[in-house]
């Protein structure tokens, strides 16, 4: 489906067959928002992220969260589908995520601004990383949380991060100038940051299912969704 009609009643989780973008409150690229809208990408507001779609001249599909942040929401009542999720558990991002189902979806807005709202993000995609692909896009980086094995393409001294997420052990990696052959990363311990890539495929072949975060230039997004739509499900 490319949207939800407004009247449209059907019960949660959305479902969608492109990739959705989700935007938060954040700081948001409003060139990036109209390129992805512009590449078919679904648009969906976290609670007051639908003003930040808004600012780049766009009308969200939906707009999901408890809606303590949504300016004039009886105005978007009448231009998109406002649906309402008062539990005070879990954040809008994660409200948009339990309520939405899609082959890729990327997450504006979700980092900076405010650390406690970057760790809560991040937290976020550990937790959902087993069951979809999720992209945590800022205005320089582009972070993946990946379970098993991925490959990608990196150029040459191309700067590749592996982030452990909780710790976790690698079985091999291929084209990346640093070897992560059985290295144990962990949160406060090792770490794979500014590795570089030798050119051309990268494999990262982990010991297990523990969720691991790669985080790649921002330019490199498109070939991110690439890759993680023909990888299929995670």
């Amino acid at each position: 489906m490319q949207s939800p009609s407004l009247n449209d009643e059907s019960p949660l989780p959305l479902t969608f067959d492109q990739p959705v973008a989700i935007v938060g409150g954040g700081t948001v690229d409003n060139a990036l928002l109209q390129d992805l809208h512009e590449r078919g990408v679904v648009l969906i507001g976290a609670d007051g992220g639908a003003d930040a779609i808004a600012a780049a001249g766009l009308v969200p599909a939906a707009i999901i969260g408890d809606l303590d942040s949504l300016q004039d929401r009886t105005g978007w009542e009448s231009r998109s589908r406002v649906i309402h999720i008062p539990e005070q558990i879990t954040t809008d991002f994660q409200k948009a995520l339990y309520s939405t189902r899609a082959p890729v979806t990327l997450a504006l807005g979700m980092t900076g601004k405010r650390l406690d709202h970057t760790l809560a993000a991040l937290s976020a995609v550990l937790q959902v990383a087993p069951d979809r692909h999720v992209l945590l896009v800022d205005e320089v980086d582009v972070a993946l949380a990946v379970v098993g094995p991925f490959a990608f393409e990196a150029d040459r001294r191309e700067r590749v991060s592996v982030h452990p997420l909780l710790p976790i052990r690698f079985r091999r990696s291929l084209g990346l100038f640093y070897p992560l052959d059985g290295l144990f990363l962990e949160p406060g311990g090792l770490l794979g940051t500014s590795n570089e890539g030798s050119g051309g495929r990268v494999e990262i072949v982990p010991a297990d299912a523990t969720p691991w975060l790669l985080i790649l230039g921002r330019a490199r997004l498109y070939d991110l969704i690439d890759a993680c739509l023909l990888a299929g499900k995670p």
